[in-house]
């Protein structure tokens, strides 16, 4: 106890972390590269994005020789923390064999088979580029099967950049519309709108809204976050998706469970075996290879045989790229018995209970929902939101304002409000966050 206390006392009063070497890269960056990032994602990070030079189990490592605690841990892919001698190992065993051959690898069946015997819905499954990508194949097999058009997606639940699925993943209260019957909202300039204009919004935790969506027969797929964790850490309400899997086996429509970020981090089959509900196809990305490009879509042999016999084309030229392959292999491997997720839990409940009494105490108002592997710090709500729209009321601003007095303190926390954590956060690396958070909660509260 007395190492511990004295690893507090010195955390906090270390000077506070400065980003300028970062600043200046980006700017210099900026020249060549549209704000200084390969992704929007990566943009709008506070006080601005960050150059980093290494990375090592829950720490990274920056321009500016700042020691980072992460918890957006590459926005959720590394579940194991960064750099495992075990990944990296096989990763360099499979360089000196090849990079890419336009073909298949042994590495590819193993790593397959192994999915298939984690995943409850994957009878059969296929690797690829990004979750992005996986969407559209499941949407593609969806229809062919089907032979119809209309996807019906919910409110707040994002399912990659594409024009075709990118559509009321941020509404605001302005342009929302209806609870019942919300707008149909574009999520970027310069979407194409014959590209979504099959897609149907309706808000999430509404069974009866589904089952008389779906009675029309019509619809060929529902698509949903099972548990939503992209913009909030929302369970499903109790019997939700038992009802959604009943009226869409009753419509002939296929229920797709988006599990890019829940696969792989809540359980070793995912949040469908959390709750018990088996979808039709489900999509996977992220954790599934810890940090390399690696997606899959997975499901009923009938569906996934469609990309053979069906018509329906799937490709990819780096799809299950051999390198990939080593990294996804050794990170199945490595979470197949659960004892990763399981050893994460306590750590992870901890730093939520923590982190609510910190605000509590700082009187700032604040629920902190979700899954140890994955939670959701939404300021200004007082109860777990239910859907998109309690979401709505989040005080995003000021919860920006937290995430940067965190940083400032060594804490990298993603300022949409997600948390990530990975078996490296152990008690240490706890103890040393949360007397950040008690700091920056202080700051943050003296606000008001």
């Amino acid at each position: 106890m007395a190492d511990v206390a004295a690893q507090r006392f010195n955390q906090a009063k270390q000077p506070f972390a400065t980003f300028d070497e970062s600043k200046r890269r980006i700017a210099a960056t900026s020249r060549f590269m549209p704000g200084g990032v390969s992704s929007n994602f990566r943009l709008g990070m506070a006080p601005h994005p960050l150059v980093f030079e290494r990375a090592e189990g829950p720490c990274l490592h920056d321009v500016d020789g700042n020691r980072l605690i992460d918890y957006y841990l590459g926005m959720g892919p590394m579940i194991l923390g960064h750099n495992p001698r075990a990944i990296r190992d096989a990763v360099v065993e499979q360089l000196d064999k090849g990079f890419l051959y336009g073909g298949q690898s042994p590495l590819e069946a193993e790593a397959a088979e192994l999915f298939c015997a984690l995943v409850p819905c994957a009878e059969k499954m296929r690797f690829c580029g990004s979750g992005s990508e996986a969407v559209q194949a499941a949407l593609r097999l969806a229809r062919a099967a089907t032979g119809r058009k209309v996807v019906v997606k919910f409110e707040g639940h994002y399912h990659g950049w594409f024009d075709s699925v990118l559509v009321s993943t941020a509404a605001t209260p302005e342009n929302a519309g209806d609870p019942k019957h919300p707008n149909r909202n574009p999520g970027s300039t310069g979407q194409d709108e014959t590209a979504w204009g099959n897609v149907e919004v309706l808000g999430w935790n509404d069974l009866a809204a589904v089952e008389k969506r779906l009675a029309a027969g019509d619809v060929a797929a529902v698509i949903m976050e099972p548990a939503m964790c992209n913009a909030g850490a929302i369970f499903p309400a109790p019997g939700y998706l038992e009802g959604v899997r009943a009226a869409c086996t009753r419509a002939g429509t296929v229920l797709v469970f988006d599990e890019v970020i829940t696969g792989f981090r809540v359980a070793p089959g995912g949040a469908q075996q959390v709750f018990g509900v088996t979808p039709d196809l489900a999509t996977f990305a992220k954790a599934v290879a810890n940090g390399f490009p690696v997606a899959a879509v997975a499901g009923r042999a009938d569906l996934m045989d469609l990309f053979v016999s069906g018509g329906a084309v799937h490709g990819g030229t780096y799809n299950s790229q051999p390198v990939s392959m080593a990294a996804t292999l050794v990170t199945l491997r490595t979470l197949a018995d659960g004892k990763v997720m399981r050893a994460i839990e306590p750590h992870g409940r901890r730093l939520m209970d923590g982190i609510s009494a910190a605000l509590k105490k700082a009187g700032v108002q604040a629920a902190v929902t979700g899954f140890p592997q994955i939670f959701h710090v939404a300021f200004g709500l007082t109860a777990p939101a239910k859907d998109y729209r309690d979401l709505m009321r989040m005080d995003r601003a000021r919860y920006v304002r937290f995430c940067a007095a965190l940083l400032k303190r060594r804490v990298r926390a993603l300022e949409r409000g997600a948390w990530f954590l990975s078996a490296t956060h152990d008690s240490l690396i706890i103890d040393e966050t949360l007397a950040a958070v008690e700091d920056a909660a202080a700051e943050i509260g003296a606000e008001s």
